[in-house]
């Protein structure tokens, strides 16, 4: 009996390889399946049986979509929640700081003028006319310039408002141009875009002077500005206010007037050339604001 050989019973399970096999066929014949059901798919009408599967099985599952909607919908919205405390927080923190800088700069800036002011008291400065020294006349523009000649508006206040010659008008407290001619109710003012216009003004960034006067196309130049000054595109130029030299200013000093668009020179020229983009619009001009000393 020990000689016998001992007959091992049938293993009840198939081997690893035969396993993968099956399962890479299994795995073919789903791919196969799903490219025959794909190209069936859109090879049909929409009234086809695939189709209509599909609309059926939509129909089966929405309420099973709305309700996982439902129940998710919390805590996204907790999530939204979280996410936008911890924005708003970030967001605090950094206005904070910015407004800590702007406070800071707000009392530096207080403390410089009273200084200033301190020292012209001191000195008993004599100081250049300024916008204190002048009532405002604010009226209607009666004519509007067209875009091709806009050279002078007529508005309604004239003498009897006390309004003379060669006052200076405003428009969104910018200079657009003077008093040129007056009567009783009306008043004719000549834009500085005029030929005939020219008004002594600054770079406010680097105080460099020069005049303004009338360019191409409605817009302003600064002439008699040296090669050895500071100008760049985006400074702003305001009158000078000036009262001396061939062409004084009949305007008192800082009324804004336009800002650099263009700086060039050659080796040629001795000055600078400086282009300028009105403030406003003086082709659109409606109201308007007469300084009457």
């Amino acid at each position: 009996m020990l000689d016998r050989p001992v007959r091992r019973a049938a293993s009840p399970f198939p081997s690893r390889s035969r396993s993968a096999t099956k399962r890479r066929v299994v795995v073919g014949i789903l791919v196969v399946l799903s490219l025959a059901l794909l190209s069936v798919y859109f090879r049909e009408s929409d009234g086809g049986a695939l189709h209509t599967a599909q609309g059926t099985g939509a129909t089966v599952l929405r309420p099973f979509q709305v309700g996982a909607e439902r129940v998710a919908r919390p805590f996204r919205d907790l999530y939204g929640w979280f996410d936008g405390l911890l924005n708003a927080k970030d967001e605090n923190e950094r206005l904070r700081a910015q407004n800590e800088q702007l406070r800071q700069a707000a009392i530096e800036n207080q403390s410089a003028v009273q200084e200033v002011q301190s020292l012209k008291e001191a000195l008993d400065f004599k100081d250049l006319p300024g916008l204190a020294g002048f009532r405002q006349v604010n009226t209607r523009v009666l004519s509007e310039p067209t875009p091709q000649f806009a050279k002078s508006v007529v508005v309604a206040a004239g003498s009897d408002d006390g309004i003379r010659k060669h006052a200076p008008v405003l428009a969104a407290g910018t200079l657009v141009g003077e008093v040129t001619d007056v009567t009783p109710g009306t008043s004719r003012v000549t834009l500085v875009t005029d030929e005939s216009s020219a008004v002594s003004a600054y770079v406010i960034q680097s105080n460099a002077t020069g005049l303004i006067e009338s360019g191409e196309g409605g817009s302003l130049v600064l002439n008699n500005v040296g090669k050895e000054k500071d100008v760049r595109v985006g400074y702003i130029v305001a009158t000078a206010g000036s009262r001396a030299g061939e062409l004084p200013s009949l305007f008192p000093r800082g009324i804004p007037i336009g800002t650099v668009t263009s700086v060039s020179q050659t080796d040629t020229e001795p000055f600078k050339l400086v282009q300028l983009e009105p403030n406003v619009d003086l082709s659109n001009l409606h109201v308007v604001t007469v300084l009457v000393r």
